[in-house]
């Protein structure tokens, strides 16, 4: 779906929608028509969000760990990098790795406990964020121009109980 480039991108999860219920009559394809939407909204934002990131040599996922980083008050440990990202504490170790070699991110033993790192952005890290996050959070509202207040209200709680309902 993230290739699609037409004006009304809604036509197209309504095409898709329909030509399952032609190929599968006997199932009920009604959920394409909202978790597709869902699902073509993040493609197109995380696509807008790598071409940003792209002149920084930053992908997504370390952008998320920067973020993270950004704005916490203290120093993280990788734990709570991955209970505050969507990232696998794996991907975290490659990431802040790489974010260290790269001057954005220091890696430093805690003061309290030596086997404990400590991670942080470093003041090139920190800008990075505070240059993108005004840039990606007008592009949401971009996004969300068309609600009212009381319907990106309602929005949200509705996808909060969907989230809520989704389990791995």
């Amino acid at each position: 779906m993230s290739h699609v480039t037409g004006p009304d991108t809604s036509d197209l999860v309504e095409r898709i929608q329909q030509e399952w219920a032609q190929a599968y009559p006997d199932l009920d394809v009604a959920p394409i028509g909202i978790l597709g939407r869902i699902q073509f909204i993040a493609a197109r934002s995380s696509h807008r969000l790598d071409r940003r990131l792209e002149p920084h040599g930053v992908t997504r996922s370390e952008y998320d760990v920067l973020g993270a980083l950004a704005r916490s008050p203290n120093p993280l440990r990788a734990s709570e990098v991955v209970s505050t990202t969507m990232l696998s504490g794996a991907s975290i170790t490659k990431i802040t790795e790489n974010l260290a070699r790269r001057g954005l991110l220091v890696r430093r033993k805690s003061e309290r406990d030596g086997r404990v790192v400590l991670l942080e952005p470093t003041d090139a890290g920190r800008e990075l964020v505070e240059t993108e996050l005004p840039r990606r959070l007008a592009d949401d509202e971009a996004a969300l121009s068309g609600l009212s207040p009381a319907e990106r209200e309602s929005l949200a709680e509705l996808l909060r109980k969907v989230s809520a309902a989704v389990h791995i």
